[in-house]
């Protein structure tokens, strides 16, 4: 096998293991809040700590890479994530397990884009398309593997092995990566600005503390909205910040095209909605409805597998529709699938729970792959690189939202009827709280030209011929 083509694969391996270990906890929350003698809502705190480690660490993965050298970067971040998988196995109290997560969320924010970038500075453009396919398979595929792995692990065993899949891969990995990689390095290249990582990242990090820690007193209230407030300044002050300095470590000024906006203002809204799915489903399935993780888990993975059946047919569906007309309509659909899940019972068939999400999992999907090809369309290609890390800042900060605001909207339908825990009827306004923001992406795919991306789509707009046209 060539080496263009062994650099996609180790590189794949590390975005299965990332994109697999996400699946299994999310399936094995109610297990190791019962351990912990938690409450499952507190668990929120492990998912959006390892969402927000990547936001804050992604856009200085590039700068590492070309600082340390690219072989270097990856095979430490493999090291950091293996090693905070372990952090996570041990752990024995909430607070232990979400600095696990969050170290081990380190790990993640360096492997794939510094792996991402390996491939492009290593394989011919020749390759390249083929190169990248490669990476689109463990993205689709970990997340079908990962609940009924979880489910399993979780049922028969200990939720505290789920973690341990991640050291076999993660060694592979890392002796791959030594045999097959370049140690690629910029000669030149910009300074890292220190400040505006510290403003972002404070700021980032104080303000989805503050959300995941309003309601069931994880922190006292002023302190919770302390962190809040607090972080919302600091992220105004880099504001500031980056339009003082030529290279800010996150570039807000690729706001300014119209696709690009629509991508991170529309795609932010619509992935709260999913970023809410990995916490409230499994809850509700097994706290809800009575299920194993096992059950919980066959269940849950149908989402995944709808969203790796569109593949097949959306570049189709763009060419003949066009991105903009695709992306309104979809918004709407996909929203009402989700807001469906909210009217699931303990008595409602598992055929049926399993279809809505599979079909759920198809227009999402979909939408992802319009927002994620969209964002691009009228780049210059020297602003890739900084478009591809505010795209990933966004994106990890809206799921992490997603599970914020569901956890709210749960915690919130038990006070309204004064209880403090949380019961199967609580889910059905959560999906429709998280349904109704994911919705309001249609306003930002809306002020999108009829035309847009439609060299990136293929689509194209035939104008009508005047009626008095002469033959």
């Amino acid at each position: 096998m060539r080496t263009s083509q062994i650099v996609p694969l180790v590189v794949a391996t590390a975005l299965f293991m990332e994109n697999t270990d996400s699946t299994v906890i999310a399936t094995a929350l109610p297990a190791i809040a019962q351990s912990l003698g938690e409450d499952p809502i507190a668990l929120k705190l492990a998912l959006t700590a390892y969402l927000v480690s990547l936001a804050i660490f992604i856009p200085i993965s590039g700068w590492m890479a070309d600082r340390l050298g690219a072989r270097t970067v990856f095979r430490a971040a493999l090291a950091v994530f293996m090693a905070g998988s372990l952090a996570c196995a041990a752990s024995d109290s909430l607070a232990g397990f979400v600095a696990a997560r969050f170290f081990q969320g380190i790990g993640g924010a360096m492997m794939v884009p510094v792996g991402r970038l390996v491939i492009l500075r290593s394989v011919p453009k020749s390759e390249l398309v083929s190169a990248l396919a490669y990476l689109t398979i463990p993205a689709l595929v970990g997340p079908i593997l990962g609940p009924p792995i979880g489910g399993f692990i979780t049922t028969y065993f200990d939720w505290r092995w789920i973690f341990f899949i991640n050291i076999p891969i993660g060694i592979a990995g890392i002796v791959l990566a030594t045999f097959y990689f370049e140690n690629i390095r910029e000669a030149e290249r910009p300074p890292l600005d220190v400040v505006g990582f510290l403003l972002s990242g404070l700021g980032l990090a104080t303000v989805m503390l503050g959300l995941a820690s309003i309601g069931r007193h994880l922190l006292p209230a002023f302190l919770s909205w302390g962190c809040l407030v607090g972080g919302i300044v600091l992220l105004v002050l880099y504001r500031r910040h980056s339009r003082g300095i030529a290279h800010p470590v996150i570039r807000l000024d690729l706001l300014r095209y119209p696709t690009f906006r629509a991508a991170v203002t529309g795609g932010s809204l619509f992935r709260i909605g999913t970023g809410a799915i990995p916490f409230l489903l499994p809850l509700m399935l097994q706290i809800g409805f009575g299920l194993d993780p096992l059950r919980s888990g066959l269940i849950t993975f149908a989402a995944a597998a709808g969203a790796l059946l569109i593949k097949l047919i959306g570049p189709r569906i763009l060419r003949t529709y066009g991105f903009r007309r695709v992306m309104v309509l979809n918004a709407l659909v996909a929203s009402g699938f989700l807001a469906v899940n909210g009217l699931f019972t303990a008595e409602t068939p598992h055929a049926v729970i399993i279809c809505v999400l599979l079909i759920g999992g198809c227009v999402r999907s979909l939408q992802f792959t319009c927002v994620n090809a969209i964002a691009y369309a009228d780049l210059e290609t020297p602003d890739m690189s900084a478009a591809t890390s505010l795209a990933s800042v966004a994106q990890q900060l809206s799921l992490s939202l997603g599970v914020s605001l569901g956890a709210m909207a749960l915690e919130a339908t038990a006070a309204y009827h004064g209880r403090s825990d949380i019961v199967a009827g609580d889910f059905g306004p959560a999906f429709f709280a998280v349904a109704l923001i994911s919705a309001l992406s249609f306003f930002s795919f809306r002020r999108l030209r009829p035309d847009a991306g439609a060299e990136v789509s293929g689509h194209r707009i035939v104008a009508a011929e005047p009626r008095n046209a002469m033959p």
